[in-house]
């Protein structure tokens, strides 16, 4: 095991690894920025380190300054969460070149799934499904019109190296599409440095169901069953649950044993998720996080499984502490992400927590890193922290987490919470009836005002 670890993130996630450090017995090393230098889990980590200023480029992202920040505390792993290096091979490379471990996946696997079109190539060869479309990157438009007509309008076009639905466009005919393959191109080439795109054929009504995944990197990998990340905003996700309204028990275990079986072939290690659209009984492959994501709580609460310390032990070359058999999914979960932005506009507010009170009670969960009087810096994402209930059933769920929310207080900036309050109340929410475009519909048909609370 290793004897020490630096946490290579911020915020909520990077508590969340020093917890699950401290559990087994490992020192800790908090790095930050000059902005977060009172953060919570600067506070309680064993050691800290400046590692610049507030830009992330030149902190979080600056390389140099973590492998330094390793070599001055002795760190001999580094778990990088999500975001930041997380996915990014070169670091991982970088560490390796150190003799320090990369709590994570190797690095050709990132490198794979880092590329869409890659991506999907690798999972068609895998055996997982994908959606129809261009087998690499369109590089002019009349192909583009021909892969259009062959698979059927209308088609999305998508950055190959992108995410978050930067570089991302519908087109519904033929008219369409030379714009949208334009527009794409330009954003992808401003948010990724890359201006690469293909084609897919666009899904008018689905559901985003993702696996996760964990595996061993000796061709050992089980499957934890399925998420439904469907509410979303600009591509955003904003509430996850699981196991899915929308899947039974055979489509469960069927694509969940297809993408492990998957993992399995390629020596996959550490914690992954594989994500799919899902739309009239069938799954579609869209891309793999090689990565723990930010909704991982939702898997712990149903199978009881603590997955930052399983990411921690396989990196240090132990086996799964389970098989496939010992996942059991228990209830139901659901997690809302609460971020500092105004709950209509959904506009960032930076500023200071003037009061903090969280919920608690049977099967609530908040994982988050401000405290009363924490200052909110604007140099990075709005998300103050995430709030995970867990029920016998989905709707005992759903009845706690309108406890849970109404009991929950933060003052001093606005936050989304009058959002949930909102949807878990909504009878489309408690029926489970909603795929990935209905929460922008919900939203542009007035289903919040700025009068609400």
């Amino acid at each position: 095991m290793f004897d020490k670890i630096l946490i290579a993130n911020r915020g909520e996630i990077a508590l969340r690894i020093l917890r699950a450090a401290k559990e087994l017995g490992i020192a800790t090393v908090a790095v930050h920025s000059t902005a977060d230098a009172d953060a919570m889990h600067v506070r309680l980590a064993d050691e800290s380190v400046c590692i610049g200023p507030p830009p992330a480029r030149d902190s979080y992202l600056n390389v140099p300054s973590l492998i330094a920040a390793c070599e001055i505390t002795g760190a001999d792993a580094v778990h990088p969460g999500y975001g930041f290096l997380s996915e990014n091979p070169h670091f991982a490379d970088v560490l390796g070149e150190h003799n320090i471990t990369f709590i994570g996946p190797k690095a050709e696997h990132i490198r794979t799934m880092g590329d869409k079109i890659e991506a999907k190539r690798t999972a068609a060869r895998l055996g997982i499904p994908c959606v129809p479309g261009s087998e690499g990157g369109i590089t002019d438009d009349t192909e583009a019109l021909r892969v259009a007509a062959d698979i059927g309008y209308p088609v999305l076009v998508k950055a190959a190296a992108g995410g978050g639905g930067r570089g991302m466009k519908v087109a519904r005919s033929k008219d369409e599409l030379s714009e949208a393959l334009t527009v794409a191109r330009r954003e992808a080439k401003a948010a990724f440095g890359d201006d690469s795109v293909y084609l897919e054929k666009y899904l008018e009504k689905p559901r985003h169901i993702e696996i996760q995944v964990m595996g061993d990197g000796r061709g050992q990998a089980v499957h934890l069953g399925e998420r439904d990340c469907s509410l979303q905003r600009r591509h955003q996700k904003v509430w996850e649950e699981g196991p899915s309204p929308a899947l039974n028990a055979d489509a469960r275990d069927g694509i969940g044993e297809t993408v492990a079986n998957a993992m399995r072939q390629i020596k996959y290690l550490g914690a992954g998720t594989v994500e799919f659209l899902y739309e009239d009984g069938q799954f579609y492959f869209i891309e793999m996080n090689t990565r723990i994501q930010v909704e991982h709580p939702v898997t712990e609460m149903i199978t009881g499984i603590d997955l930052v310390n399983e990411q921690i032990r396989v990196a240090a070359g132990a086996p799964l502490s389970f098989t496939q058999a010992d996942v059991k999914l228990e209830g139901h979960a659901i997690e809302c992400r609460i971020n500092a932005e105004h709950p209509v506009t959904f506009r960032p507010s930076p500023g200071s927590i003037s009061y903090f009170h969280p919920p608690g009670g049977l099967g609530v969960r908040i994982d988050s890193a401000i405290y009363q009087g924490y200052r909110i810096p604007p140099n990075y994402d709005s998300l103050l922290g995430k709030l995970i209930v867990h029920g016998r059933t989905r709707t005992e769920c759903l009845m706690r987490l309108r406890r849970a929310l109404d009991e929950v207080v933060v003052d001093g900036v606005e936050t989304t919470l009058p959002l949930f309050r909102t949807l878990v109340r909504n009878q489309d929410i408690q029926n489970g009836d909603y795929d990935i475009h209905w929460l922008e519909h919900f939203l542009a048909d007035g289903g919040m005002s700025d009068e609400q609370p």
